[in-house]
This record gives C-alpha cells, sequence and structure tokens, in this order.
C-alpha cells in the first residue's frame, strides 16, 4: 500500500531516506544543478527547446543515482509533484552542508 503524505514537511523525511547512498544524492545534486543552468541559458538566448534538455538530463542524472547506486525506484514515480520540489530542497540542504556530502 502506497504511503500517505498530507505536506512537503511530512515527505521531506522519507525523501531523504530514499536518498541515502552518497553517489545517488551526488548525482541528484548535479543533475539539478546543471537542469538549472541549461534552463536558464535556454532563457536567455531563447533557446527553448533546450528546456526540455535540461529537465531530461536531470532525471537521467538522479535516476542513474537510483537504479545503480541506490538500489531503488525513484519516489518520482509515485510523488511527482513532492519529489520535484524535493530535488531542489535537498540540492539546496547538501550546498548548505545540512545534509550528508
Amino acid at each position: 500500500m502506497d504511503k500517505k503524505f498530507n505536506s512537503l514537511k511530512e515527505f521531506y523525511p522519507f525523501y531523504l531516506s530514499e536518498h541515502g547512498n552518497k553517489i545517488c544524492r551526488r548525482l541528484h545534486v548535479f543533475g539539478t544543478s546543471l537542469s538549472i543552468i541549461i534552463i536558464t541559458l535556454s532563457l536567455i538566448f531563447k533557446c527553448y527547446w533546450f528546456i526540455a534538455v535540461g529537465i531530461i538530463q536531470g532525471y537521467a542524472f538522479a535516476w542513474v543515482g537510483h537504479f545503480v547506486f541506490e538500489k531503488n525506484r525513484p519516489a518520482t514515480f509515485k510523488w511527482p509533484y513532492y519529489s520535484f520540489i524535493c530535488d531542489f530542497k535537498m540540492m539546496i540542504d547538501w550546498y548548505l552542508g545540512k545534509i550528508s556530502r
């Protein structure tokens, strides 16, 4: 049975538990950071189709982290909205040193 989450605050600890492997976390942070850069440059240079590249590569890095290193199924498949937001929250927490690097 699927877990029920009533808020992002409630979901985030679960999200972090699904990212216990350091390499998986690093791949998420790298992919999310690179997505931000690619999407920003796409907007600056008005190359809008490249936004899709930014999104796809972000998920590609994250999913490699899950399937190869974490050996679990990405939370995105069941909780896409919360997972998307938590990707950015985890990245910020990682950069701030709030979670293990």
